[in-house]
């Protein structure tokens, strides 16, 4: 079918068309992907391969200076005159060794049931007289055993390198090159200044990202909970335990509780994410759109005034606005002396009516930013566009979906996905409003889980401001939040047009 033809149909003609073609091409879809996968794990086999492919040629292949980096890394850089490199590699080598001597190996070998002895009772001849000892903090183990195994790692990466350019520096060697600690600095300062300027935030990520996400899922594997609180008690690994309890595949009770639970704030997570991001976006735009439009008088001002509302702090609004429509708040003494209503209405404490208040209230806070933020942008769509529309007979509807929603979305899409990873997270808003209530009463209760809690929110209440603490049902909810943060984040920004066709933009 050709391009004129296929325009020449009506719209649900095309549309019926386009779903035929998708259910015919499923089969040679499905095709396609069954005959790259062979192709993909042999991908996947020759890098991890690789690594040993290497030590075992060097192994083999390399004079005695390389094979003495089996044993003291960076020596053969060091004998080969890479005196920076090989030094580096060495001194890694000595601290991990110390390292590993004084702590890690301590650690590790506890690694299994988190120690033997938490805490006892022991008698001194001076008052109190009887004082507690303790040994082993599970807590502790957990923690160093990670950082120990993070950086068991790192150093087998290190060493690994070593051998490896000691090899490259032999074969190098072998054909008349030479090399020195001069051409390394003038390549991080050149050809791989990239690498230099990511160190330290690679090295931040690393720290303060990797190592507390590895112990959150360790922990989501253990009873670290108030009954097994170090230093006084020790937890112990429970298997899957607690994903069993939290999507209710054990056969009581209180796991059916927390997937009842689970289920209703993970649906109200999403549901607000995308109304408090969407509604933001599109109101914020419509504002900008008025403001902007020709005839608009005082356009400085009521842009002055929506900066100005930006700068009150929203922890300030949040609890003005929480407190004007609570149930003895100023809205309902409004209502009831102008005769609306006989009986007070607890706007944040209803099934149903707090999640639409709080969907309500975000946009009187947020819409301010998108109202900005949209005007930037719309002062610089080119007028052409407008003009050469409005002489072809086109309306302002037609303008708008055809000339400043794309543009606008073409621009703002990874801004859209970022707010709707923040709602996720959007602990404030919720928390200061209702703090989660109303609270769900359908199923046994001991979280304080409420119908309009996040998952961000219930975690905090399992942590902070429960009865029951429970860190490891937390790490599994916290797992959750981040695969679904990282869902949206990599697979939705990555599929975006201001990725793929960034150089479009003008």
């Amino acid at each position: 079918m050709t391009t004129i033809q296929y325009l020449s149909y009506s719209k649900p003609k095309r549309a019926l068309l386009k779903t035929l073609q998708f259910f015919k091409s499923i089969p040679s879809k499905c095709a396609i992907f069954f005959k790259k996968i062979p192709g993909f794990f042999y991908k996947i086999f020759s890098k991890l391969a690789s690594p040993f492919v290497n030590l075992y040629d060097a192994l083999i292949n390399g004079d005695w200076k390389t094979k003495l980096t089996f044993l003291f890394s960076g020596f053969g850089e060091i004998s080969r005159k890479q005196y920076i490199r090989g030094f580096l590699h060495l001194i890694f080598e000595i601290v991990f060794i110390v390292y590993m001597a004084m702590f890690g190996a301590g650690y590790l070998s506890k690694l299994h049931n988190f120690g033997d002895f938490a805490s006892g009772q022991i008698e001194i001849d001076t008052p109190p007289f009887i004082v507690y000892r303790y040994q082993d903090d599970s807590f502790m183990i957990l923690l160093y055993s990670v950082i120990s195994i993070v950086i068991i790692l790192c150093f087998s990466y290190s060493w690994y390198s070593s051998i490896a350019f000691s090899k490259k520096l032999q074969d190098m060697l072998g054909v008349g090159k030479h090399t020195s600690d001069k051409e390394l600095l003038s390549s991080l300062t050149n050809r791989n200044y990239d690498k230099t300027l990511l160190a330290f935030p690679m090295l931040g990520i690393l720290v303060f990202t990797v190592i507390p996400m590895l112990i959150m899922i360790c922990i989501g594997f253990t009873n670290y909970n108030s009954y097994h609180m170090p230093p006084k008690q020790l937890f112990d690994w429970v298997g899957t335990s607690n994903f069993e309890n939290l999507f209710g595949m054990k056969n009581s009770g209180a796991s059916e509780g927390y997937a009842y639970i689970f289920v209703n704030i993970l649906l109200w997570t999403l549901i607000w994410a995308f109304f408090a991001t969407f509604s933001n976006y599109f109101f914020g735009m419509i504002v900008a759109i008025m403001i902007n439009a020709k005839g608009i008088k005082l356009k400085k001002l009521w842009r002055t005034i929506l900066v100005t509302t930006i700068a009150v702090p929203q922890f300030i609004s949040l609890l003005l606005l929480s407190k004007m429509f609570s149930d003895v708040g100023f809205v309902n003494r409004l209502l009831e002396s102008l005769g609306v209503i006989s009986t007070r209405i607890d706007f944040l404490n209803q099934k149903y009516l707090s999640n639409v208040m709080i969907i309500l209230i975000n946009m009187w806070v947020g819409i301010p930013y998108t109202v900005l933020i949209c005007t930037g942008i719309l002062l610089n769509i080119p007028a052409d566009l407008y003009e050469s529309a409005r002489i072809d007979g086109a309306s302002p509807y037609k303008m708008y979906m055809k000339i400043t929603l794309p543009y606008m979305l073409f621009v703002t899409t990874p801004y859209l996905i970022s707010q709707f990873v923040g709602n996720i997270n959007n602990f404030n808003v919720i928390y200061l409003l209702t703090q989660g209530r109303p609270l769900i009463t359908e199923v046994p209760n001991d979280t304080n889980a409420g119908a309009t809690d996040l998952l961000i929110t219930w975690l905090y209440k399992l942590t902070a401001s429960s009865a029951a603490v429970d860190y490891g049902l937390s790490s599994v909810i916290g797992l959750i939040i981040f695969c679904i943060v990282a869902f949206f984040s990599l697979v939705f920004y990555s599929r975006t047009k201001s990725v793929k066709n960034e150089e479009d933009f003008q």
